[in-house]
């Protein structure tokens, strides 16, 4: 956890700073021998830009089939009852360890990825995966609060004016994540293996959990945005992105004082991939300068990409947004969910089971 939060305030430190140059670049080519393959995408839904593949379809001369999912925990359900045919999976730092350990990845090729020149150095060699076998990062992000301008004028800065609003709100389906932030207050490690501290975070969240109308699976910002709840606890760019497609100031996102999640997802080959050489190609375009800020630019995430910062490419509003690149002193409050074992994994799976069941979901 304090290697991950390092390594960010690093990045913090750097990104806003740059100023765009606008760098010559040569747009991305594929390797010859592809044409007519197919390769087979699962990653988090509203996680890409628009023609990110259709590029790459087009670059190669292949086809590509892309299914969503709306957390870890369902990603991974997937693959462990056998591997279906996707050849690229975006999991979160812990969930490349776990998935390491239960040999559910095959090593990526470097020599296929000469881009991953581009990657932040600091950001490769992360504790899940200190020797990128199995992984290279793809977006980086935090959880925090999405919320309604118009209820909230003069912002949030408090897990409290969550836990005390008299309107409707919408939780993450996120378990280590609520649970870590429960513990944030219990003054425990968000990772805690401790039977007793998980239990004690169940009912946290129990006795704050009034105003809850539904436990969402990563589209509270749908619901934030239909009126339905006047917060949303989310992932930044998901909040960003609804602000920016109404071109309004109705929506606002913040990470409270007492600090949150921040994660990395990764982009990772499951076990048993088809095709794992296309998917080895499809890594090395993501990390490309002009398609990584091309990315960003749509989603609203935080790019790893030293390339795509220093090139210009990335929008200056991206750069200097702090709910995007948050400064240094919330970055120190922050903590990265991690692989706890099997054993831990069971206790908190049962409380959240338990939470959902006093909730009502």
């Amino acid at each position: 956890m304090k290697k991950l939060g390092l390594l960010l305030i690093v990045v913090l430190l750097l990104a806003p700073a740059v100023t765009a140059q606008d760098m010559a670049h040569e747009p991305w080519t594929c390797p010859e021998g592809y044409d007519g393959q197919t390769l087979s995408i699962f990653n988090w839904s509203t996680y890409i830009a628009e023609d990110t593949v259709p590029n790459f379809e087009e670059a190669c001369g292949v086809t590509v089939n892309y299914d969503i999912y709306e957390s870890n925990e369902a990603m991974l359900a997937r693959i462990r009852q056998g591997n279906p045919g996707y050849d690229i999976i975006v999991p979160s730092g812990g969930t490349v360890q776990r998935m390491a350990e239960e040999m559910l990845l095959i090593p990526l090729d470097m020599e296929m990825i000469p881009n991953v020149a581009n990657v932040i150095p600091d950001l490769l060699g992360a504790a899940y995966d200190p020797e990128n076998e199995y992984s290279l990062p793809y977006q980086w992000g935090t959880v925090g609060v999405g919320y309604r301008t118009e209820v909230f004028p003069d912002g949030i800065n408090s897990w409290d004016q969550v836990w005390e609003h008299d309107g409707p709100v919408a939780w993450l389906d996120d378990r280590q994540t609520m649970l870590g932030i429960a513990h944030l207050f219990l003054g425990n490690d968000p990772n805690t293996t401790d039977a007793d501290e998980i239990s004690a975070a169940r009912d946290y969240l129990i006795d704050k959990g009034g105003n809850v109308v539904t436990v969402a699976a990563d589209d509270g910002q749908v619901l934030l945005e239909r009126g339905d709840v006047d917060i949303a606890i989310e992932y930044n760019g998901d909040i960003l992105q609804i602000s920016w497609d109404c071109e309004c100031d109705d929506y606002a996102y913040a990470i409270p004082d007492e600090g949150s999640n921040v994660w990395i997802d990764n982009l990772s080959i499951p076990v048993d991939a088809p095709n794992p050489e296309l998917a080895n190609v499809f890594i090395d375009y993501i990390l490309d300068a002009k398609v990584g800020a091309d990315l960003t630019n749509y989603i609203w995430y935080a790019s790893p990409n030293q390339a795509s910062i220093e090139s210009g490419y990335i929008d200056e509003e991206i750069l200097n947004d702090p709910a995007i690149f948050p400064p240094a002193e919330q970055v120190a409050k922050l903590f990265a969910i991690i692989d706890v074992g099997a054993e831990a994994e069971e206790l908190i799976n049962n409380a959240w089971d338990e939470l959902l069941i006093f909730l009502g979901q």
